[in-house]
């Protein structure tokens, strides 16, 4: 049987209708992957790159580049070294608020290292941390914002306490993973003293 023009035209036209319906069924299942898994950074990378395409293409370039990482969870021992300078830390704030923030940023960056992250500049620090912790890197985001904004004079103590507040969300999320020993019990929990004490002592 042979077939006419029109026939293979309108076969040729099917096999592209359906090669465009398979495109967009892959491209659904891809946007709706990476929405389940960035949350609100998906967001937040569409609203600066301008396109949910690019956005895309950029979020699956992070999780390429984090894939290369050695990442690792740190010894019972950093947990407990770690969670012990954090508390020092954080008694600081009373007597010096921006000091403590300042040490609190360096301390971060610290666990980031042993935790096998690259220590670059920070849009590249946060945008690698999005892909593994993408519920607590605006608290990272935050707080850095909180810091630039006190050293031009922008930004009070209330300001560093909510700074030292975001810093902590992500400290406890990078040293305490879920199933790791010495969990967060180390940490004291928000709702242990009324929000005066926690002025008061600490950042609780």
């Amino acid at each position: 049987m042979t077939l006419t023009p029109l026939e293979i035209g309108l076969g040729l036209l099917v096999l592209l209708l359906l090669a465009g319906i398979a495109v967009m069924v892959m491209q659904n299942r891809r946007r709706a992957k990476l929405r389940s898994k960035f949350g609100p950074e998906y967001s937040r990378t569409v609203e600066a790159v301008g396109s949910s395409r690019k956005a895309e293409a950029e979020l699956q370039e992070r999780e390429k580049r984090v894939a290369t990482f050695s990442i690792r969870p740190l010894s019972p021992q950093q947990v407990d070294m770690f969670t012990d300078r954090w508390l020092r830390v954080q008694t600081q704030f009373v007597d010096d608020p921006q000091g403590a923030v300042s040490r609190a940023d360096v301390l971060l960056t610290e666990v980031m290292e042993e935790r096998g992250y690259p220590i670059v500049d920070f849009e590249r620090r946060s945008a690698d941390l999005s892909v593994d912790h993408p519920e607590v890197v605006q608290n990272y985001r935050s707080a850095h914002d909180i810091a630039i904004r006190h050293a031009r004079g922008e930004a009070d103590t209330e300001d560093l306490r909510q700074a030292m507040i975001h810093y902590r969300a992500l400290f406890e999320e990078l040293v305490h993973e879920p199933g790791e020993p010495d969990g967060a019990a180390h940490m004291p929990r928000p709702g242990h003293a009324s929000e005066a004490g926690y002025r008061r002592r600490d950042l609780h």
